[in-house]
């Protein structure tokens, strides 16, 4: 699912319920990762370089995290 907030599109994953529980993800023109909680998107987001965003999912894919 895409939202759009002002220059930024953000997207919502595929497995998302629909029920507000999830984050969503922007690129940034300049190369950085945006995410931020689909509960209180008014907070703000964070911010990630692109190396840090990259070894982010591939902690995820290793199964880095306890979830």
């Amino acid at each position: 699912m895409k939202h759009e907030s002002g220059e930024l599109h953000w997207f919502t994953s595929s497995y998302s319920n629909g029920e507000g529980s999830c984050v969503e993800f922007a690129a940034t023109p300049k190369g950085t990762a945006r995410v931020r909680d689909t509960k209180d998107r008014e907070v703000g987001a964070h911010s990630f370089t692109q190396a840090g965003w990259t070894a982010f999912l591939q902690g995820v894919k290793d199964g880095n995290f306890d979830v």
